[in-house]
């Protein structure tokens, strides 16, 4: 099957389109979407028959961490979502697949290599380099709250978003169009999830697990 649907979701111009050149060249019937901010990646899928993969930077606008992943694998169950980055950290590539990548693609690796992961991507298997070792054990406090992230409604992971951005209920409820009471429960639901006390608690959690990659070039 030639004919894939891929969206290419990065903040830099040129990267967007070196992507979009390289598997136009390897699926010439397939369709190759590209999108500079999570908001673009969203339209995009709610605009047309949703995508066979996305290519998701890790940094993008109004976007910390891996919060751009957590909310596409809990908006979009599935939408398999491959992480291209500039960053290594087998850390990183650890944790991105325990938020449910489907793989991760270094930018530093050769174009054959990535087309060979995109393929192995297809095929319905995750794809990460050669030298990460994805059994390694990740430390056991980081990986529970891995888990109780991935427990977030989409909108949910929205509002954590906006709170590690430093917006109030006000100013959350007007970015979302819902009421005030809505971002309250929301938030309330985030805390009990997440087993902290307060805002501050859970955007702290957020960059404990961010930790390595919020620093990394994209």
């Amino acid at each position: 099957m030639s004919g894939y649907r891929l969206i290419v979701a990065d903040d830099h111009p040129l990267v967007r389109d070196a992507l979009s050149q390289t598997f136009a060249t390897s699926y010439p019937d397939g369709q190759i979407d590209t999108a500079g901010s999570l908001d673009e990646v969203v339209a995009i899928i709610d605009k047309d028959n949703p995508p066979d993969l996305i290519l998701l930077d890790l940094k993008m606008p109004g976007v910390q961490g891996f919060s751009g992943l957590s909310y596409l694998r809990a908006q979009y169950p599935g939408i398999p979502v491959a992480v291209v980055s500039a960053t290594e950290d087998p850390t990183v590539i650890r944790r991105a697949i325990g938020f449910g990548a489907s793989g991760f693609i270094p930018k530093s690796v050769p174009v054959d290599v990535m087309r060979a992961a995109v393929e192995q991507i297809f095929q319905g298997e995750i794809w990460v380099p050669d030298t990460v070792d994805l059994s390694s054990n990740e430390d056991g406090e980081i990986e529970q709250l891995i888990q109780r992230f991935s427990t977030l409604t989409p909108q949910q992971v929205r509002v954590l978003m906006m709170l590690r951005e430093g917006l109030l209920n006000k100013q959350i409820a007007y970015e979302l169009t819902v009421s005030e009471a809505t971002v309250k429960a929301h938030v309330s639901a985030i805390l009990q999830k997440l087993g902290v006390d307060s805002r501050t608690q859970a955007v702290i959690a957020a960059s404990r697990i961010d930790e390595g990659q919020i620093v990394a070039e994209g």
